[in-house]
């Protein structure tokens, strides 16, 4: 926005919003999220959160928010684990890739869960008001 013009931001699935006009994202847990959704965007002037395909974090980078974000290994992991789940890739297609790359997926799979375990915790909810 160094030019004046205010940032279009791509938020998946076709959509765009102005990144002068996004004011809270809110990462999609549980059922809400997957198959693509990622999180609500909300958005000066639209009544309802636009649903995005892409992470907060990923959203804040292109906002230019680079000290909101901190590491984003996490998110990259996730994401690999995603497309590892052994459900979504068929076992020919498992067999075929270790036969051919020499790459287990099954395996490639529990090691990241089991890091992801390791190193991922629940963030701390954060006091709107300090208490004495």
């Amino acid at each position: 926005m160094a030019d004046g013009q205010p940032k279009m931001i791509f938020l998946g699935f076709g959509k765009y919003a102005r990144a002068d006009r996004i004011y809270v994202l809110e990462p999609l847990t549980g059922d809400a999220r997957g198959d693509g959704r990622r999180t609500k965007v909300w958005v000066e002037g639209v009544p309802e959160p636009i649903i995005a395909s892409r992470t907060e974090r990923t959203i804040l980078g292109d906002m230019g928010q680079q000290d909101a974000l901190g590491p984003l290994i996490l998110d990259d992991a996730l994401a690999l684990a995603e497309r590892l789940d052994a459900e979504k890739v068929g076992p020919m297609l498992r067999r075929s890739i270790k036969a051919e790359a020499g790459v287990d997926l099954d395996e490639l799979g529990r090691r990241a869960r089991r890091l992801l375990e390791a190193t991922a915790r629940e963030p701390e909810p954060q006091a709107l008001f300090e208490s004495e």
